[in-house]
């Protein structure tokens, strides 16, 4: 035998190895008529699709800023010449998911006041929230806010119910934890009475991605019971093409469904908005109301100085909607990146930039989000 019938004889080894392997990890998972791959899945009967992502594709850009305090979100009373202002505000990346939760705290403050009229500043999530919840228990409530819910940071959202960057480990009390904790498992049992189109609730899968171990998220450690599914998947077990894959089952919100929903609760039971712009804390105790909600989220920096509010600028990319798309991605790139499938498109982000007050989409930073979602789904095994 020459040397080149040996180097022959390697290489035709080496491909029918690389065959084996292949057909292995297929078998493995499965396989469809057509010898697509399908892969177990916990909520959907669907086979992976690999969504559609490109510069061409994309319908618009726009950026918003999380209202993050290191220790946390507050939800105080403050009583100020015969009136009672609480505040609700500070929520972070977490502000949709734990929304109910801390409106609860925020109106239980009000518990052993008279019912009668009440005043809520703000109309984002967690302004809507606490009127709806100040209603259920017998308030005549006023919206005053300088915007529509469909101008609010909320409204900008990505909507995946993990109550994530909402604090810093270490530096927030242990009080603190166990109120987040007690407001977290509140609004998760809310959004699940809301599951349907209705509210654009819904159960989704969502897969983590990274060259290195997925360690378990903050939330994930310290109240496991409310996600299910969660495993750490082997390489023949998913789709995607990274080294380390992490799922786990959790709901996701549309944030522009359910706020309009939110707002048509609200008018139904004689909830009143007002179109008003306040400037000091002296512009909101003028108001004719005796109990003042506050929930202007970063807007209480200024109104209330509270200085240690910082923003959390994010950036979301939409392209067309792709109707097979039905599972999340967070990671797997440069970058904070996700992708959430919506009715009428998919949500692309990311970014993270703490304490940027500048409210401009960054081109480059679309441009990264496009090319690096382009990346792993086309490296997909689908």
């Amino acid at each position: 035998m020459t040397y080149d019938d040996k180097q022959l004889g390697r290489r035709t080894a080496l491909k029918a190895l690389g065959a084996a392997a292949t057909i292995a990890v297929t078998a493995c998972a499965g396989s469809t008529p057509s010898g697509r791959p399908t892969y177990a899945r916990p909520l959907s009967r669907r086979p992976f699709v690999a969504p559609r992502v490109s510069m061409d594709r994309v319908v618009r850009v726009i950026t918003g800023q999380r209202p993050f305090r290191p220790e946390g979100f507050v939800v105080r009373r403050d009583d100020i010449d015969g009136r009672a202002l609480i505040h609700n505000y500070g929520h972070g990346g977490g502000g949709i998911s734990i929304s109910w939760g801390s409106s609860a705290l925020a109106v239980r403050e009000a518990a052993e006041l008279p019912i009668g009229n009440a005043a809520v500043l703000g109309a984002g999530a967690m302004g809507m929230t606490t009127a709806r919840l100040l209603q259920d228990a017998g308030w005549n409530v006023t919206i005053y806010s300088h915007a529509p819910s469909r101008h609010s940071t909320s409204n900008v959202a990505a909507g995946q119910w993990g109550p994530t960057s909402i604090f810093d480990e270490g530096v927030a009390t242990a009080d603190f934890v166990e109120r987040y904790k007690w407001a977290c498992r509140v609004s998760h049992h809310a959004f699940q009475n809301l599951i349907g189109p209705r509210y654009g609730v819904s159960f989704l899968e969502n897969y983590y991605l990274d060259e290195n171990p997925i360690p378990p998220s903050y939330y994930e450690r310290t109240l496991p019971d409310l996600f299910a599914a969660v495993a750490d998947l082997q390489p023949h077990e998913h789709p995607f093409p990274t080294a380390h894959v992490r799922r786990i089952v959790t709901m996701h919100v549309e944030p522009g469904v359910f706020l309009r929903q939110l707002r048509q609760d609200f008018r139904v039971q004689s909830g009143t908005f007002v179109v008003r712009h306040f400037d000091t804390e002296d512009d909101v105790l003028s108001l004719d109301e005796r109990v003042i909600f506050n929930c202007t989220g970063l807007g209480s920096r200024a109104l209330f100085g509270d200085e240690s509010l910082v923003p959390i600028k994010g950036q979301l990319v939409f392209v067309l909607p792709d109707a097979a798309v039905d599972f999340a991605t967070i990671g797997g790139g440069r970058g904070l990146l996700y992708q959430f499938p919506r009715t009428g498109e998919l949500v692309l982000g990311g970014s993270y930039e703490r304490g940027n007050w500048d409210r401009s989409p960054d081109p480059a930073t679309t441009e990264r989000i496009i090319s690096e979602h382009d990346r792993i789904y086309g490296a997909m095994r689908v």
